[in-house]
């Protein structure tokens, strides 16, 4: 195989890679979907690894849908995909409150309902979703009422994120022994036609900021999102190949766990975005640099097909 870095994977060295790997991980918005629809392919490419025994799982940054919502799109997608293939930030924070923090009482989340069904799948209480608006003056919103029973305070995409909500985050956190979560640092979310919206990053980084400490984050490019795949489904890292569209996130989570790299064009960075990396003689960025790229996961269907 090449050993250099950010090669365009095709030819030969498609079988050659997919041979080298049992387990795939792809991100979903931007690889395998864009909106509401499949990218071309990428159903096929899915469905054709499976066929051949590869082990395949799903790992997002979008923590406004559980498991089962992402299994039920992939289906109607024409994919074929299980339930516990599926690792989101909304899953795995609820995982890591659970098995490494071992959370005893309630949990303020600044986030969405799917949050709050996977944080109760596990059995943590929450509150704090939904609208929190803001009323009184500042001595009143300084004296909010807090519940007792909150030990820790979980950051994800709140479309109803307010003033309000980081005052009240800033209150509990203002415990010492309260335990602060954030699922990403997203600083935007790419949607059709170059527009974007913020991310999760700026509101966790407004909380950041109030509260004056730093959240332990649980999604890309944390390895802990490998390690919830890794540990429950027997997955090596050196034969393991890691698909996505962002660089910062997709790649560097590679990185960061020693797996394979895939950039796929289809997203949000590109292969411009990859070589200024690699030029930069800066050792973090140079861990962003994919060792492979496609213009699209199609783009491995004639390897699959032979």
């Amino acid at each position: 195989m090449s050993g250099s870095k950010c090669a365009r994977l095709c030819g030969a060295l498609v079988g050659e890679v997919l041979d080298s790997v049992d387990s795939v991980l792809f991100d979903c918005d931007g690889v395998i979907w864009r909106g509401e629809t499949a990218v071309p392919g990428a159903p096929q490419v899915i469905n054709l690894l499976k066929k051949k025994g590869k082990k395949v799982f799903f790992v997002t940054n979008n923590s406004t849908k559980t498991r089962k919502m992402y299994a039920e799109k992939m289906t109607a997608l024409g994919i074929d995909a299980e339930e516990d293939e599926v690792f989101s930030t909304a899953y795995c924070s609820a995982a890591y409150l659970k098995t490494v923090c071992q959370v005893q009482g309630k949990v303020y989340l600044i986030g969405s309902d799917a949050m709050a069904r996977e944080l109760e799948a596990v059995g943590i209480r929450q509150t704090g979703v939904g609208p929190d608006h803001v009323t009184g003056k500042p001595s009143d919103w300084a004296n909010v009422p807090l519940d007792p029973d909150v030990k820790a305070v979980v950051v994800g995409f709140d479309q109803h994120f307010s003033f309000m909500k980081v005052n009240r985050a800033m209150q509990y956190l203002a415990r010492p022994a309260c335990l602060f979560v954030g699922t990403n640092r997203d600083s935007r979310l790419p949607l059709e036609g170059g527009k974007a919206v913020p991310g999760t990053g700026c509101l966790l980084d407004a909380v950041e900021m109030a509260a004056q400490r730093q959240a332990q984050t649980v999604g890309k490019p944390s390895r802990f999102m490998f390690d919830c795949v890794a540990s429950r489904f027997g997955v090596e890292a050196d034969r393991c190949l890691m698909v996505g569209d962002r660089l910062d996130t997709d790649i560097m989570l590679g990185s960061n766990c020693g797996l394979k790299t895939l950039l796929t064009l289809t997203g949000v960075s590109t292969v411009a975005d990859a070589e200024a990396h690699q030029r930069s003689g800066c050792a973090e960025r140079q861990r962003m640099v994919p060792d492979y790229y496609v213009e699209s996961v199609a783009d491995l269907l004639p390897a699959l097909q032979g």
